[in-house]
């Protein structure tokens, strides 16, 4: 049984986590820790790249927040939440753990969320619907070494904003928005990740991977991605009635972002029709190990370079 919040703490329904990357420098752990300390729920769902094992095997990196982080979940579970973790790429080798719990903490290959108003969502971290994560590793870690450079080149280049009283700005999600091959890649990969929810008979798909917070709703369907802990700071919550929304965690505090009540520009409009078209080219190959995909051609892959590189998308 959940134990009751406390006066300084939120009590909400259902809290989504992904992308922290534990064992990154460029994991914001203080401010999540403050996050966690403002919020508590009944299911928690930690939907993949919780600790960055390519990191950790690269060099290992392992402060005291990032740590208190771990204690911090372990002692939400302990007082009664239920707290889901659904590994990613990064975090791959908890995939051998389908099934255990680790000190109350269920491993899971994916789940499906049924919210308080009676819809379903697929909760998935999406990294399994990425071609380059499938098809060719070596260059997702190329990506991967592209990305670090960019969060060292960020932090750089706000401290010099704030020298001239400036606020954050972020590199990575300036070039998400700007740069067409970016918004074509999240498109692709909002579609395709919405197409196997629709096949599945659900109402919505939750996931993480490519660090870009947002809620878009078409028709009755929704896509949800939860963003990431390294640099938008940003998790997603369900209240008591099954909304869902977008808070973005600032040095001010949480903040509700606006981008979770709109549509917004770049979902495609044609996805709703295509969903069952997609689904009908997927044929069930479901194994113990393994979620029925169906892969687009590794032509489709061809933006990766500027999204791993030149536009660093991290996974």
């Amino acid at each position: 049984m959940l134990e009751p919040a406390t006066d300084s703490t939120k009590q909400v329904r259902t809290l989504f986590l992904s992308d922290v990357h534990l064992g990154m420098k460029g994991c914001q752990a203080d401010k999540l820790l403050e996050f966690l300390r403002e919020y508590d729920a009944e299911t928690i769902y930690l939907v993949g790249d919780i600790v960055d094992g390519w990191q950790l095997k690269a060099s290992w990196h392992w402060p005291q927040t990032h740590n208190d982080v771990v204690q911090k979940l372990l002692r939400k579970a302990r007082k009664g939440a239920r707290v889901l973790y659904i590994p990613g790429n990064h975090d791959e080798f908890l995939r051998d753990y389908y099934g255990t719990h680790f000190g109350g903490i269920e491993v899971v290959e994916d789940a499906v969320h049924v919210a308080a108003d009676g819809k379903r969502y697929l909760v998935i971290h999406g990294d399994l619907f990425d071609v380059v994560i499938r098809h060719a590793r070596w260059l997702a870690l190329l990506g991967d070494k592209a990305y670090d450079f960019a969060i060292w080149l960020n932090t750089h280049l706000n401290r010099l904003r704030r020298s001239f009283g400036l606020t954050y700005w972020s590199l990575a999600q300036w070039a998400k928005l700007k740069v067409k091959n970016a918004v074509n890649f999240i498109g692709e990969f909002e579609c395709t990740l919405a197409a196997e929810a629709h096949r599945r008979g659900l109402d919505g798909v939750i996931c993480g991977h490519i660090h870009y917070a947002v809620i878009r709703r078409q028709a009755d369907f929704v896509y949800v991605n939860c963003g990431d802990w390294i640099e938008s700071c940003t998790a997603v919550i369900e209240d008591f009635n099954g909304a869902l929304e977008i808070v973005r965690w600032t040095a001010r505090g949480p903040w509700l972002d606006d981008v979770a009540t709109v549509a917004v520009p770049g979902w495609p409009e044609a996805a709703a029709c295509r969903f069952g078209a997609i689904g009908a080219q997927r044929q069930a190959k479901d194994s113990a190990r393994r979620i029925s995909l169906w892969p687009p051609p590794l032509s489709q892959s061809r933006h990766y370079w500027a999204v791993r590189a030149a536009l660093l998308a991290a996974a």
